[in-house]
């Protein structure tokens, strides 16, 4: 836990009465980080004054851009440098997306953005497109440090009948008290 012993001795009439340890707590910032897939340069309120997205903008404003830094040019392998910190061909997952039932993921030996904010105590949640792999429980969000998922497995998904590859996907997942995804 973060904090700072403070020690404060306490005087009374007889002397020297006792002393006290007391903890501190240090606030720790809330992290919001927003990944948007396929937007041009300009599609940004702060790039072109004729894009209007108010709430958008007062994010944007009380927090930090970051917007000078290379991505892939599709989904799986853009999500996996940045859960990772690791260049995507590194991680075996340069060549394209990982589609709907195919048997493989980002493998589970990898340490993601949410293990390392869970070290620090913080409470973790996705929501939207994980795109990352689901042939097992064990590459899915809640078994990789979120402690809640809300959204889509795939890519491709169509945001009002949530259809991938032809099947239902959109999910709520919570990491229960034994460890396991409900």
């Amino acid at each position: 836990m973060i904090g700072e012993l403070l020690f404060f001795l306490v005087l009374g009439i007889g002397g020297l009465a006792a002393v006290e340890e007391v903890e501190r707590k240090v606030k720790q910032p809330n992290i919001v980080m927003m990944v948007s897939d396929d937007l041009g340069w300009a599609d940004m309120p702060w790039h072109d004054s004729l894009a209007i997205a108010p709430t958008l903008t007062g994010l944007a404003d009380s927090g930090i851009i970051l917007e000078r830094h290379y991505v892939q040019p599709i989904c799986s392998p853009t999500r996996s440098a940045l859960m990772t910190g690791k260049y995507p061909s590194r991680l075996g997952l340069n060549h394209g997306t990982i589609n709907a039932g195919e048997p493989y993921g980002l493998g589970v030996d990898e340490k993601i953005i949410a293990n390392y904010l869970k070290d620090l105590g913080y409470a973790t949640h996705l929501s939207g497109k994980w795109h990352l792999g689901y042939c097992s429980w064990a590459l899915t969000p809640t078994q990789r440090g979120f402690d809640t998922s809300f959204g889509y497995y795939n890519g491709k998904e169509t945001y009002f009948s949530k259809i991938s590859a032809k099947y239902f996907d959109f999910r709520l997942d919570r990491l229960g008290d034994d460890g396991n995804t409900t």
